[in-house]
């Protein structure tokens, strides 16, 4: 089974993000006042944490909340609870901790580990959402401001010759893990600028206006390591909202192992066999992030055998959807 038929970090969350709701503002209006709904404070891209974990706030203290935000988005449902973001970041980093109730602010990359799957996915959700009404006051077409619209997923310029609807960016981009010819059982990773001496990760790169994200898979293997791919395979794809990204996750088969690298942006190509991965990982190096879509493609490349892929976890596996989670 495939990267794609299983859930990764930040993906398959829990929520019903409610599109119809969007276009109601009185019925927002009165969720957000609701004594039930949930809100999960921001500060610049950073959760707010207590010792349990990103807090959950309601009644009166969401209500104060609300009132410094800069803007508050709505997320979705999560059974018959509402649930919303609101961005504290105009405000100094000690005064949202303590508006909010938390006792710091922590990227949600440091916390996904210790997440559920709905929990991290909701705060990435949060995240990106909220980034993107920070970076797009103002219409790039007439350069008004532009409003939030639609429970936060648009905002709406408000020049009276234009009144452009703009809608959150997602920036696609591929990763591949390259295989070499034949039935030799290597993949091809490289180190880039600034990692570690020995620290080496899967290819990747953005998809440019007018590509298919096979015709990227392919522009970026020869662009970065001068290597011409073919079979290139879908495996899956990840949320990635740091600020708006989605990875998209494929193999490929080199039809050479010639490598060459540009010395700038990466130092070096080389192809490992699945002993040598195993090797490094049992010495604790790691094998990419362990909540990316990189990782995912290592280890499953490492897990598999010339007889087959074995079995592995489905989409679902774990703790099922509660009736409510907040």
């Amino acid at each position: 089974m495939s990267t794609a038929e299983r859930v990764l970090a930040y993906g398959g969350g829990w929520l019903d993000r409610a599109g119809p709701l969007r276009t109601d503002p009185a019925r927002l209006s009165a969720l957000l006042t609701d004594s039930t709904t949930v809100l999960l404070p921001m500060w610049r891209d950073r959760c707010l944490v207590d010792g349990h974990g990103p807090v959950r706030l309601s009644t009166e203290r969401a209500a104060l909340v609300r009132s410094a935000a800069s803007e508050t988005v709505f997320l979705g449902l999560d059974a018959e609870v509402a649930v919303f973001a609101a961005d504290l970041s105009a405000l100094p980093e000690q005064a949202a901790v303590e508006m909010a109730g938390a006792v710091k602010s922590v990227d949600v990359r440091a916390l996904v580990g210790r997440l559920e799957p709905g929990d991290a996915a909701a705060q990435a959700y949060a995240r990106g959402l909220l980034h993107w009404h920070r970076q797009q006051r103002f219409c790039g077409t007439c350069g008004a401001p532009a409003v939030a619209d639609g429970g936060g997923h648009a905002r709406t310029c408000t020049g009276a010759e234009c009144g452009r609807l703009l809608f959150p960016r997602i920036e696609p981009a591929i990763i591949v893990l390259v295989e070499a010819p034949g039935r030799s059982g290597r993949c091809l990773l490289a180190r880039h600028a600034g990692a570690p001496e020995d620290a080496y990760s899967t290819l990747a790169g953005f998809v440019e206006i007018g590509e298919s994200l096979e015709d990227a898979a392919r522009r970026e293997m020869a662009e970065e390591v001068g290597v011409t791919v073919t079979d290139v395979t879908y495996q899956g794809s990840q949320a990635w909202p740091f600020p708006a990204g989605l990875m998209v996750g494929f193999r490929a088969t080199a039809t050479s192992d010639e490598v060459r690298v540009d010395g700038e942006e990466l130092l070096e190509a080389r192809w490992f066999t699945r002993a040598e991965l195993r090797d490094r990982a049992a010495s604790g190096r790691s094998l990419g992030r362990v909540d990316a879509i990189d990782h995912r493609l290592l280890t499953d490349w490492l897990a598999e055998s010339w007889s087959g892929p074995p079995p592995v976890r489905e989409r679902g596996d774990g703790p099922p959807p509660p009736s409510s989670r907040w």
